[in-house]
């Protein structure tokens, strides 16, 4: 007898370390799932096992994964809170066995069609919140025991908490996709004015609430807007989609910054209760020689002119929106624009550190703003200012009034002009990738295109004496130039006649790399360096 319950005991044992296996922890959660069920069929013997995940809004489980039971989730099935065998799992949170299954006992006709005769159900929780149900199934009547339902219970502990993640990892992506899509796609071609943008999501806390926008008016004004929706997750891009949607509206019915965020913020008050949001909202005059703004608890935008120092524009910070139960008064200020001038506005995601006052920020941020085409000022904003790791969401635009005897300034042919240390590749390559965006490269063109120039990067880290400049320019195509100190490239026989990759002496096969992704248009080789050019594939961008 003794030699009995020492075996039970190791077969316990067994069970719940093929559960708690830390090898798991190195599947993502998808995995993780498809993974743990496959084990609870063979340490439990039955025939099914099936996740079913809360969907919160509409009070459901759905399918999130089984075996056995796959049609359940090819089908999409849904079941509510307290109706069927999970549904009751789900309500009273609380192991549910059922012995004998019948159609009064289940809703799932898949689990009728398969013949299941006995069920064992516990609820998925995640810091005692019902996430979830985990349920498994046999096809012969099966008495489960006190060790199943813990056994099951235990994986449905893991399981919660790798349905939680997923929940959030497809939550975060949803918001993430409304959020560009809301985002213009390409800036409108303004007379007189050259715009660049930037937008980057942040890393640590989510997707966010920050938007920025540019619209021509009837009147003949071009209204220019950044703001940021408190908060984080698909809540505050559906928030941030609203109000973009809505100043739109009020711009075509005032002619007063100050007057339209005003209507924004009864908006906020009457139909978006409980949140709160910044905005500028600025004007550019048809000549524009003058840009009419208002701030709604915004940072003050960056002025750069010919012949002075950037600096933060003066002018009244009105509360933000969404603040109060009195509507405050609030202002706009006119501000010259002269020829050559860039007006910068951004979110607080570019200049807030948590290490630091945002003075040090907002510093760091106008000693990167100069005169010069828009898209090189939000490049040289995006590689000084320390946004290679954001924490928060960050959304940058740029609006330049052309020179004098300059019309159509569009940042001329040169688009990128960069320096980059082995610490800066991945800041310059972002920056590439962004600008190449903004000029036409759709997305498979894209990521080849930043391979290349990424590879070009590297090499010129490893064998050019650690750092290196590169210069994108527009033409008919994008076309890019790396220059390194070193022999670089040229230091090895990295393609032979046949375009076939040869091991350099060193491992690399970068330049065949490079031609597989792009055109090489020259390699130039000298005792002061090597310099690159390569241009994206023909047709891979629009005409300048």
């Amino acid at each position: 007898m003794a030699g009995e319950g020492t075996v039970a005991d190791a077969q316990r044992l067994h069970r719940i370390q093929v559960i708690t296996d830390a090898a798991l922890s190195r599947l993502d959660a998808s995995g993780l799932l498809d993974e743990l069920l496959d084990r609870l069929r063979e340490l439990l013997v039955v025939d099914t096992a099936a996740i079913l995940v809360l969907d919160a809004h509409a009070r459901q489980l759905v399918a999130a994964a089984a075996k056995g039971l796959e049609e359940e989730v090819w089908e999409g099935f849904r079941v509510g809170v307290g109706d069927g065998f999970a549904g009751r799992v789900a309500q009273t949170k609380q192991p549910v066995v059922v012995a004998d299954v019948t159609s009064a006992d289940v809703v799932s006709q898949v689990l009728l069609n398969k013949g299941i005769r006995s069920l064992l159900g516990v609820p998925m929780l995640a810091g005692g919140v019902l996430v979830g149900v985990l349920h498994v199934g046999t096809l012969a009547p099966r008495r489960f025991t006190d060790d199943d339902v813990y056994l099951l219970q235990l994986a449905a502990d893991r399981a919660g908490m790798a349905a939680q993640v997923r929940s959030r990892g497809l939550e975060q992506a949803a918001a993430l996709a409304l959020q560009r899509s809301l985002l213009p796609p390409q800036l409108p071609r303004v007379p007189g004015v050259d715009l660049a943008a930037r937008y980057v999501p942040g890393h640590d806390l989510g997707i966010g609430g920050d938007w920025y926008d540019v619209f021509p008016l009837p009147s003949g004004w071009t209204g220019v807007v950044i703001g940021d929706v408190s908060g984080h997750g698909l809540r505050s891009a559906v928030i941030m989609g609203r109000l973009r949607s809505a100043l739109r509206s009020y711009a075509l019915i005032c002619d007063d910054p100050a007057e339209t965020l005003d209507m924004l913020d009864r908006k906020i008050h009457h139909f978006e209760a409980g949140n709160l949001a910044t905005a500028l909202y600025a004007m550019v005059s048809p000549d524009c020689a003058t840009v009419r703004l208002s701030l709604a608890g915004h940072l003050p935008p960056v002025l750069a002119a010919a012949g002075r120092e950037a600096e933060l524009v003066s002018a009244p910070v009105d509360p933000p929106l969404g603040i109060g139960s009195v509507r405050p008064v609030r202002h706009s200020t006119d501000i010259a624009f002269p020829p050559g001038a860039a007006l910068v506005c951004y979110t607080d995601g570019l200049v807030e550190r948590r290490d630091e006052v945002i003075d040090v920020g907002l510093a760091r941020l106008v000693a990167a703003v100069r005169t010069g085409p828009a898209e090189e000022i939000c490049g040289r904003i995006m590689l000084t200012t320390d946004v290679a790791r954001p924490t928060d969401d960050i959304a940058l635009l740029a609006v330049r009034r052309a020179p004098d005897g300059d019309g159509d300034d569009g940042g001329g042919r040169q688009l990128l002009d960069a320096g980059f240390t082995a610490d800066a590749v991945g800041a310059v390559r972002h920056e590439v990738e962004a600008v190449s965006r903004r000029h036409g490269l759709d997305a498979e063109a894209l990521d080849d295109w930043v391979t290349a120039v990424n590879e070009l990067m590297v090499n010129a880290v490893r064998h050019g004496g650690g750092a290196g400049h590169v210069t994108l320019r527009l033409a008919d195509r994008l076309t890019c130039r790396v220059r390194d100190r070193g022999a670089g490239f040229a230091a090895a026989p990295y393609l032979d006649r046949a375009t076939r990759p040869v091991v350099s002496p060193t491992g690399g096969m970068g330049l065949w790399i490079v031609r597989q992704m792009a055109e090489v248009v020259s390699l130039d080789s000298d005792a002061d360096g090597t310099t690159v050019v390569i241009a994206a594939r023909p047709g891979a961008a629009p005409p300048a």
